[in-house]
């Protein structure tokens, strides 16, 4: 997985690992859940909502529709509506609900993760490159799992006070059970699809986590933050990537007053970054001449990634 603030390399480092990887012999799918299609602008190819395509020998990317997953997991809610309650139509107001929630972020959020759910346990492929979503949204993701243990004690909880009542009110209380057995079913088999997802994105010998940043003050001080809330979800944190750094064979040279400042404030925070995360900076990314598009420019940055002495 590859994360960090928007804007600083996370989808062009997953392209190009994937790239590697794949050269390597493994099969690969690198996905994304950004409604930007990034993914598609990398690779030049229009694989938007279009399930895993293969982009050249044992590599895939896919992009995740979240509209469209949206639509499905509406009528998924339809549909378990009218098995649990036996209905023969949806009443308006709970139609109204349903379409209601759709603007709702969380409802965006929940699609998005049960496809990512999907496919993560799915399986298929050697390796998986998570073109990471927001850093507020992941651990939001990654909450999730306790937010359901949460609702399932309390449910199995009043179902264990309601066996006190006495013989008079058995036939109500059990037509009551039997509308929440099927309500506890549905949280539990959510929540094992969540515990699933999660133990994987967090075993230290399955998944790794990188974090993307650049030689400027606030990317740093937002890494740190980042980095202490994901350490306390036990995400398994393997180091660190610094992009887009002026290669320091320019100095000397007659430059522009512009660039001769980038320069100097590169230094300066590098000297930061190097405090800060010591020995955990596993490559520094030269800046590219130009936009990292097309397989190309996608194995010249692997290159950079994983054979800078080339």
């Amino acid at each position: 997985m590859f994360g960090g603030k928007g804007g600083l390399g996370k989808t062009t480092f997953s392209a190009a690992t994937a790239y590697y990887l794949a050269k390597q012999g493994h099969r690969v799918l690198v996905f994304s859940v950004d409604p930007q299609a990034s993914l598609s602008d990398i690779f030049e190819r229009d694989i938007f909502g279009k399930g895993a395509v293969e982009i050249m020998p044992n590599l895939y990317a896919q992009e995740i529709d979240a509209d469209r997953r949206i639509k499905e997991y509406q009528e998924e809610i339809r549909q378990k509506i009218f098995s649990m309650y036996g209905l023969s139509k949806i009443p308006e107001e709970i139609e109204s609900y349903i379409q209601a929630a759709a603007a709702e972020p969380a409802m965006e959020e929940s699609a998005i993760f049960d496809e990512v759910v999907d496919i993560v346990v799915k399986g298929g492929y050697d390796y998986y490159i998570y073109d990471l979503v927001p850093l507020g949204h992941a651990l939001y993701y990654l909450s999730m799992a306790s937010v359901y243990d949460v609702w399932i004690d309390k449910i199995t909880q009043l179902r264990a006070e309601m066996q006190e009542y006495d013989q008079v009110v058995a036939i109500a209380r059990r037509e009551k059970e039997i509308e929440e057995d099927k309500i506890l079913n549905e949280l539990l088999y959510i929540k094992d699809r969540i515990n699933k997802s999660s133990s994987i994105l967090t075993d230290k010998e399955k998944t790794a986590f990188f974090f993307v940043l650049v030689a400027e003050e606030m990317i740093i001080k937002d890494t740190q933050k980042a980095a202490e809330l994901f350490a306390k979800f036990d995400v398994p944190l393997s180091g660190y990537i610094v992009n887009r750094v002026i290669p320091p064979e320019l100095k000397g040279q007659k430059l522009p007053a512009y660039l001769v400042h980038r320069m100097e404030m590169q230094d300066k925070y590098m000297d930061v970054i190097d405090r800060t995360f010591s020995q955990e900076i596993l490559a520094y990314v030269p800046e590219m001449e130009r936009d990292i598009t097309g397989l190309p420019m996608i194995e010249k940055m692997a290159q950079a990634m994983f054979d800078p002495g080339r």
